[in-house]
């Protein structure tokens, strides 16, 4: 199977954890648009959904899906989401598609977190993928030079063909830290979150995920953790 067949199959799969009657929270990336695909063909089941960006809630939209203010709803069922890579502990890095804090918030107040991803992305230890940071642009600098102690190399991601800084949803930079071997999660999401000017980091480790539904030439594997 290719990496895109592997990808529809988990997005086929993440139906089954939708909630008839309920608000949906939509992740970012490739998998997440297969996702949307998806749920378009349900979509008279859901009340609506929550978008983790504007390209995400563009998609939706363009489905006829309902989408969310987050500040006008009161719970979320679950937030479907890929990832970039994820550990046995169900800690993921995100943030690859620059949506990592809208995601972040979105799985924050969902009551279930489904992770699904193609089985490349499970990994024994986090870090092969690069770190991104969203960082305030005035704290840019400073951040950098904090995330290079840490023992990373660091590196602003830039707009495609320019050297001028990706600006995100938010209108945040972003900083990729390659080199990194992560084997406490928490600890490290937590001492980047206590940097001054980082608006959030794309470890989810604090908030795991509580299921993975990993697509592999088997078929779509599950893994579950408690939360």
């Amino acid at each position: 199977m290719t990496q895109d067949e592997l990808k529809q199959a988990v997005a086929r799969a993440a139906i089954g954890y939708v909630v008839d009657g309920e608000i949906i929270g939509v992740g970012t990336g490739s998998t997440a648009n297969f996702f949307i695909d998806e749920l378009a063909t349900i979509k008279d089941r859901i009340k609506g959904t929550v978008a983790s960006s504007e390209a995400t809630a563009a998609r939706l939209k363009g489905h006829g899906i309902p989408v969310f203010d987050l500040n006008d709803v009161e719970s979320i069922a679950v937030y479907i989401d890929g990832a970039d890579e994820i550990d046995a502990s169900g800690a993921m890095i995100k943030g690859g598609g620059a949506a990592l804090t809208r995601e972040k918030i979105v799985a924050s107040v969902s009551k279930s977190f489904v992770c699904i991803a193609d089985g490349s992305k499970l990994v024994e230890t986090l870090g092969k993928f690069a770190l991104p940071v969203e960082v305030i642009p005035m704290a840019r600098n400073a951040v950098f030079r904090q995330l290079a102690a840490l023992g990373g190399q660091p590196k602003v991601r830039v707009k495609p063909g320019s050297d001028e800084p990706f600006v995100t949803d938010n209108g945040g930079h972003l900083i990729d830290v390659a080199g990194l071997s992560i084997t406490d999660p928490v600890a490290l999401e937590n001492t980047i979150n206590g940097m001054v000017g980082v608006i959030a980091v794309g470890l989810f480790a604090a908030r795991g995920a509580n299921v993975c539904l990993l697509g592999t030439a088997e078929g779509v594997k599950s893994l579950r953790w408690q939360g």
